[in-house]
């Protein structure tokens, strides 16, 4: 059948196979003349440090040798696991409907396609992977003596090497690929071998999977696109009013504290607009835009976020509006400086904040999950000089870190899309959005790093020190909305949970579905993610997590509306005239997005 096919394939034709062979290699040798000619890059940095890695499984190893008792039993029972197998393969290819022993989990959407279940070679090969990956997995994990760090460090990488052997990521034991590579008669690997050398020059030799085709998002045109205008400019942020859409408006504004991280339109996505949504409630939002530093801005720190973020942005629009009272919202990383600057106003009486609302975003950071495995000193410190030689921290570094912490979804599902089946990622507008990821000023990650990953200082009575100050979040006792989602894999559910016990004020907890960032950008109607939340919101949340998720209540509907109720209770239920942006106290400097949201990568850092 390929043979009758071939005529349909122009690889057949052996003039256009000659150009594409050329085409890939001058474009391997441009890239290998570049990457020889940055020296910095004949060392690419690693997201972790690799006589860490190798000094934690050395400590296994002793361990392991220290109990031959268990390396025994955990031999005996792979050899016990492979003689089922064989056994139940047997069963299977003489006709006996047997069932299989091993099974990917829930989610895990590697072995999809029909012949990994009904090919009986295939299914082996898959059965046997998942065995030797439970196993693997077990055996490390029942290791005894280990330190926690260490454990965590060792399991963690042993996953890492688990998910890159997978039979589904080469070439020769993936059923799709190779019927994809008959059918095509090997275009797909041309075309795969295309987009290897593609994400190797848009890394500069350094290799930058496509995760999706970002050229249908447009900041300002589909995303980022809700009507409104620039007010405020510093040297750190800008802040941006959005028109109001609704006949009147709610009287307390609402400050929106994003990440540094990413860009804010994660909040701004076309039909999952939370923006858009919220002003259509009758909120006035006001949204922090964030810098992309270069290295000039390398001395920014923490304090310099605080100050010239939230803070300026609640002196502006104290100006814009006339109101002294305001509720804020931070997201991740941006719901932790929220929480700094809630603390810090309330050392100093200053009571502008009416309410805080706390999006997948830690203050206690004593379990931070996987993240835990990039804080030990050996690779704080080995990141700490690779920033202080280039002023700031590249997005490229951070994004590699958050794509281990999900390596099948994240890197090896697109591995095996882009390169071994040759297709070009499709349109998805998070994935776009998190792509487009900013730097960050080597202060400010080294002062977030040491003092909050590593030594917990926010979490501690008097413990941080900010401008001036021993902050403790304890003195925060405005109500508090605190929102986490069940496969957080940034901010884990239970790390969260933690944050309505640090703060002093009535706390409401929910639970949303999905991840770190689709549970949270989960616009209402849609039906695709629901939420847990307590039963009453006069309920205090107990002390244990656990006890709380077995005695909420489960709503098939996103959150947001769980949240507008909230916030109109603390008060927020006023209404007034609305507010144009530019006719307030701060006049327009440009219409929204600004400038900011559109610097990449390459840009040099604005200001002021």
């Amino acid at each position: 059948m390929a043979d009758q096919q071939g005529s349909d394939h122009p690889l057949h034709d052996p003039a256009e196979l000659a150009r594409a062979w050329l085409d890939i290699t001058e474009r391997s040798q441009r890239l290998m003349a570049e990457w020889l000619s940055r020296q910095e890059l004949l060392a690419t940095p690693t997201p972790a440090d690799p006589a860490a890695i190798a000094g934690s499984f050395a400590h296994l190893t002793g361990r392991m040798i220290a109990d031959p008792a268990h390396l025994a039993r955990a031999q005996v029972s792979l050899w016990q696991g492979f003689m089922e197998l064989w056994q139940n393969t047997t069963l299977r290819m003489i006709g006996v409907d047997a069932e299989p022993l091993y099974q990917p989990g829930e989610r895990d959407r590697r072995f999809q396609h029909p012949a990994w279940r009904e090919n009986e070679v295939f299914n082996h090969i898959k059965q046997s992977y998942l065995l030797v990956a439970r196993w693997l997995d077990r055996t490390v994990h029942d290791v005894a003596g280990l330190d926690p760090r260490c454990r965590q460090k060792v399991e963690f990488y042993t996953r890492q090497f688990v998910s890159a052997v997978s039979p589904s990521n080469f070439a020769f034991t993936n059923p799709e690929v190779l019927q994809a590579t008959l059918e095509s008669c090997g275009e797909n690997l041309i075309h795969g071998l295309r987009n290897l050398l593609a994400d190797l020059e848009r890394g500069h030799g350094a290799l930058r999977i496509r995760q999706t085709d970002a050229s249908g998002f447009r900041v300002g045109d589909n995303v980022a696109a809700t009507p409104g205008a620039v007010i405020y400019r510093n040297p750190v942020m800008e802040l941006i009013q959005y028109a109001p859409s609704t006949d009147r408006v709610l009287n307390r504004p609402l400050l929106f504290v994003p990440p540094w991280i990413n860009k804010y339109y994660l909040f701004d996505l076309g039909d999952r607009s939370w923006v858009r949504w919220a002003v259509q409630q009758g909120h006035t939002v006001f949204m922090i835009s964030w810098v992309n530093p270069g290295c000039d801005p390398a001395d920014l720190d923490f304090e310099d976020y605080l100050r010239e973020g939230p803070l300026a942005a609640l002196d502006a629009i104290g100006e814009a509006t006339g109101e002294r009272r305001v509720d804020a919202v931070g997201y991740c990383v941006g719901g932790t400086l929220l929480a700094a600057a809630a603390a810090l106003l309330a050392d100093r009486g200053d009571r502008r904040l009416a309410s805080l609302t706390l999006l997948a975003s830690l203050l206690d950071f004593s379990e931070p999950g996987d993240l835990g495995v990039f804080i030990d000193e050996a690779t704080i410190t080995s990141l700490e000089e690779r920033m202080a030689r280039r002023g700031h921290l590249p997005a490229g570094e951070l994004e590699v870190v958050f794509n281990l912490l999900r390596e099948n979804d994240l890197i090896w599902s697109f591995v095996v899309n882009n390169y071994l089946l040759g297709r070009d990622p499709f349109p998805f507008d998070l994935l776009s959005w998190n792509a487009d990821s900013t730097r960050m000023p080597y202060a400010l990650h080294r002062f977030y790093l040491r003092n909050l990953f590593q030594r917990n200082l926010l979490a501690k009575p008097n413990g941080l020190a900010v401008d001036g100050c021993l902050i403790d979040l304890r003195r925060v006792d405005v109500p508090s909305y605190v929102l986490a989602t069940r496969q957080d894999h940034i901010a884990p559910w239970r790390s969260a949970y933690k944050s309505v016990h640090l703060l002093s004020g009535p706390a409401r907890f929910v639970l949303a579905d999905s991840g770190h960032v689709a549970g949270v950008a989960n616009p209402p109607g849609v039906g695709k993610y629901g939420h847990h939340a307590a039963a009453t919101s006069d309920e205090p949340p107990p002390a244990d997590p656990g006890a709380w998720f077995e005695s909420s209540r489960r709503v098939d509907e996103s959150w947001w509306p769980d949240w507008h109720a909230w916030i109109r209770m603390q008060g927020n239920s006023h209404w007034v005239a609305p507010r144009i942006p530019g006719q307030g106290g701060l006049p327009v400097l440009e219409p929204a997005p600004g400038r900011y949201v559109r610097m990449s990568d390459d840009d040099p850092a604005a200001g002021g």
